[in-house]
Parts: structure tokens; sequence; C-alpha cells
């Protein structure tokens, strides 16, 4: 008896562990994206009196992941007791305690300041370059020009030498909202700056470096998005997953709203981070369906449709990621732009989507018109193309750079002569075999 208790015990201990580990995720990384991050420059330019005068330019280096409206926000320690004099393109949000200063105030005497971006139409006097946009931040592969944002410090009480003057630290950045895990500041090789007319070069002074990662978890307990499916061959209508993002009923942030008495709710504000929902099964923001259309003789059609279910926010400079084995085979595209990642060097299966500028980049909040769609036009491959086992949906969607929930695959719309093949997950065999063993002992 206790020799059976006792393997009994080392099989249940090597089921739990070996689940945990087979269902624990890692965040940060991203497959799509796995060179993808933020990088902060910090780049002190000259030395004044007690201090010297940097420019601290964001690079956002993530093909897909933007910081929109209300934009980023930036804070550190200081080390010593160092203060900001004066900024250009940017400003600390609080002042804080300078009144042991005369004459002169500081713009900023705080140990721990945040400081954002300036919005657009700031005088010319105030400004740089790459600067005063409200924080807003294009995504990499979208916009490579507006993918940068810069401010000008002046610092005092900091030292005058490459060998007194200190980092900051602690840096965190807020995009809007949390979600970035930043490094520590790492002393690099100087800049290297060009003239205008290009026959110059300088470089800066000392140079650090801070990288900043994101992680989908830290920046939300819940999804933000998830993914139903349809096929012209099958009248399901695969609806997402119930509770996707949280349930109506449950304690969570997001209390929902019923659509017929939704234009007599005030909303809490325009692109307010607490979201306010349209009532839904799946208490999802943003819901992507993905439906097969028309099959063609040497061609099959695609509609994609993302729709807003959030009162609270309007999506400026929206993109879409779509894994799917056909897109080295995408013919046409309408209404949208496209641009392939390849994040598996010659694998053209990852595609990036966003809007026409002027004409469909901006989806507006929950409503009428809180949706945007396209058509995609695939050639068929013999070796590749089926209609077969779900093949023709997507593997995987991203909507602003965050994974969306997609059904589970054996609920899929299959062709009307095929029957569904359950899908059996690891845990279901590991279970099944641990139940054998257990009555062959």
């Amino acid at each position: 008896m206790n020799i059976l208790f006792s393997r009994f015990s080392f099989l249940l201990l090597f089921l739990c562990s070996w689940t945990s580990f087979t269902f624990t995720t890692t965040e940060a990384y991203d497959a799509l994206d796995p060179y993808g991050n933020i990088t902060i420059k910090w780049d002190i330019m000259s030395w004044t009196g007690d201090g010297y005068v940097a420019v601290v330019t964001i690079f956002n280096f993530q093909q897909y992941r933007h910081i929109e409206a209300p934009g980023w926000q930036l804070g550190w320690s200081w080390m010593k007791k160092e203060v900001i004099w004066s900024m250009v393109g940017g400003q600390a949000t609080e002042q804080g305690d300078c009144s042991k200063f005369k004459g002169n105030i500081p713009h900023c005497c705080k140990k721990t300041p945040a400081i954002v971006d300036l919005l657009p139409g700031t005088p010319y006097n105030q400004q740089i370059s790459n600067c005063c946009r409200g924080g807003v931040i294009s995504a990499w592969a979208q916009d490579p020009a507006t993918a940068i944002s810069s401010f000008q410090i002046s610092v005092g009480q900091s030292g005058t030498t490459n060998t007194t003057v200190r980092a900051p630290r602690n840096i965190t950045l807020k995009a809007p909202g949390p979600g970035y895990t930043c490094g520590p500041a790492k002393l690099v090789k100087p800049s290297r700056f060009i003239s205008a007319d290009k026959r110059r070069k300088t470089q800066s002074l000392l140079t650090w470096n801070i990288t900043c990662t994101y992680s989908q978890f830290l920046a939300r307990k819940t999804p933000t998005c998830c993914v139903s499916l349809s096929a012209f061959y099958n009248e399901t209508i695969v609806p997402c997953p119930t509770c996707s993002c949280g349930c109506q009923n449950s304690s969570q942030a997001g209390t929902c709203v019923d659509p017929k008495i939704a234009s007599v709710v005030p909303a809490l504000g325009k692109n307010n981070l607490e979201p306010l929902l349209q009532c839904t099964q799946h208490m999802c923001p943003i819901r992507v369906h993905w439906h097969v259309k028309t099959s063609y003789k040497e061609y099959w059609r695609v509609k994609v449709a993302i729709t807003n279910f959030n009162y609270n926010m309007n999506y400026s400079q929206w993109n879409l990621v779509v894994q799917h084995p056909n897109f080295d085979n995408l013919t046409q595209l309408f209404s949208f732009n496209y641009k392939p990642l390849n994040p598996y060097l010659n694998i053209n299966d990852t595609a990036m989507l966003w809007g026409i500028k002027f004409y469909n980049d901006f989806l507006s909040q929950a409503g009428p018109v809180g949706n945007v769609q396209s058509e995609l036009l695939f050639q068929k491959n013999p070796l590749e193309f089926t209609f077969e086992k779900g093949w023709a949906f997507p593997r995987r969607i991203y909507f602003n750079g965050d994974n969306c929930v997609m059904p589970p695959p054996d609920s899929y719309p299959w062709l009307p002569n095929a029957s569904p093949n359950i899908a059996t997950s690891p845990f279901v065999i590991l279970l099944i075999t641990f139940l054998s063993v257990l009555i062959l002992m």
C-alpha cells in the first residue's frame, strides 16, 4: 500500500510540474517581433556652470506596437541633488519644492521627475526636432519618420565632467499606461551627428542607453481584443470565446453599457484609459472578424472587419498583425496598407495591416462608425491551398501589438462534407496516461 501511495505521489508531482512548465509563457518575449524594444538615448551635448545640456531621444524599434494618445511619460530618480533648470520640446508634470532657490527658479526640483511631450502647435522657440506630437510615437514598420520623440534638458547640480556626472536610475516609461520595464542606463559609445549640409560630423560628450521592453500582462490583467470567424461554406459564425476579456458580472474594471442606451450615457473622456464597454458576451474593447468570403478558380477572398466596443477610446494609427501561411500569395489588398514582417527570415506568413491616412487610419469609439474593414485577395497555391481543417483561418492576430484571443481550433467552421476533428491537448493525453498507469498498478 505504501509503495502504491509513493508511486501515486510521484506521478501526481510529475503531472503538476509538467503542466505548470508547459502553460507558463514569457509574456515579455514576442515571437513575431523578437528584437522589438524602446531605446532611450541620453546624449550630453555640452557642459554648463553647474551641470550639462542633454538631448533625450526615445526610439520605438517595435515593428507594430506604437504609443497612442495621451502619449508617453518618462520618469527617473536622480542620483545626487540634480535639478532641471529648463527644457525644450518637453516639460515636467510637476515643479516640486524649489523654495531654496533665489532669483532663477528651476523648471523642476523633484527627486523623481516625470516628463511628457509638448502638444502640437507649441511655439517654435520651445521646440526641437522630433518633439511636440503629444507623446504619440508610431510603430517602426508603420512610419519610421515619426517613430522617434525627443526633448532637450538642462540639468544643474550634477557635476561638469565625465567622471563626476551620474546617470539617472529607476527609469520608468508609461506609454500611456504601464507595460514597459526599463533596464539601467548603460554607458555606450558617444552618438555621432551629421550637419544639415552633410559636410561636418559632431558627437556627444557622453551617451547613456536605456532599453525598455513591453509585457502585455504588465500592461493589463485581461486581453484587449478577440477574434471571431465565419466562412461562406458554413452557416456557423464562430464568436469570440465567452469572457475573452472579462465577464459582465465580474468585479473587474470595465462596466458595460447596453447599446440601446449608450447615446445617453456620458463618456469619461476621449482616450480615457478606463474602458466603457458595450455589453457583449466577450467583453473586449476590440473584435476582429475574419470571414472567408469567396472561392474562385485560382483565387480566394477574405473580408476583415475591426469593431471598437469601447465608448472611451478612439484608436488613431491602429494596426493589425496577422499570421497566415498564404500571405506569400497575397495578390491584392483593398483599403488597407500592407507590409510583410518575415519574423522567420524567408518565411512570409506574417503581415502587418493598417489604415490609409485620412481615410480609415482612425478607428472611432463604439457606435455606428466604430469599425473599419477591408478585403484581401489570395492566389491559390495547389501545393498548399485547402479549406480543410481550419487552414483558411489565421493562426494568430494582434491589434496594436496585443495578442488577441482566438476561438478554440475545434470550433472553426468546417466544410459541409467534413467532420470536426476534436483537438486533444497534451494535458488530456498525459492525464489519460496517468490514469492508465494507476489502473495497472
